[in-house]
């Protein structure tokens, strides 16, 4: 049964089950894109080559929205992550594991160190097969911070902070260019 679902999933990439694999490109166009956007099941999966691996996770930063296409890809406590552009929060590419550099207030040493703040941010698998790269939506029980961008209520809130950043990169643009006015 499963080699004929996978087969079909080849045979036709525009036939996708609900639930099942989704076609999202040719391993060779998404290595030299680096992170390409998918919208599968009415959900925004970032897709990232990163050395040879591919990852999946939701699109938005589960603190605020922030899209995380642009994020710097680096390396924490020996977890690959993706730094939010935003507020520059650390997310596992793997698990969707948030990392927080702090200090142990119990204890006398005041060296920081590396925190888990646990799984908040929604990743997928991803499989290759002949050269093509499919993600599988996560079916793990429960909500995840990053859930709620993926809903009506997180796609409006982040409309509304995408218009403020438009009003803010004008203003900023007008004080760069001399035009401000002073009226009094």
């Amino acid at each position: 049964m499963f080699v004929e679902q996978m087969q079909s999933v080849t045979n036709s990439h525009s036939e996708q089950p609900t639930g099942g694999l989704h076609f999202v490109g040719k391993k060779d166009d998404l290595v030299a894109a680096k992170r390409s956007f998918r919208t599968l099941e009415d959900r925004d999966v970032l897709i990232v080559s990163h050395e040879g691996v591919f990852y999946a996770l939701d699109s938005y930063c589960y603190h605020a929205g922030g899209k995380l296409d642009h994020g710097d890809i680096e390396e924490f406590d020996g977890k690959l992550c993706i730094i939010c552009p935003k507020h520059k929060y650390k997310i596992s590419l793997a698990k969707g594991e948030c990392l927080s550099k702090a200090k142990d207030p119990s204890q006398d040493s005041a060296l920081p160190r590396w925190y888990s703040k646990g799984v908040k941010q929604r990743t997928h698998l991803v499989t290759e097969i002949n050269g093509d790269i499919y993600v599988k939506l996560s079916t793990e029980p429960g909500w995840l911070e990053s859930d709620y961008y993926q809903g009506e209520k997180g796609k409006r809130t982040r409309a509304i902070a995408a218009t403020d950043e438009e009003k803010t990169d004008g203003s900023l643009q007008k004080v760069t260019s001399g035009q401000v006015s002073v009226s009094g």
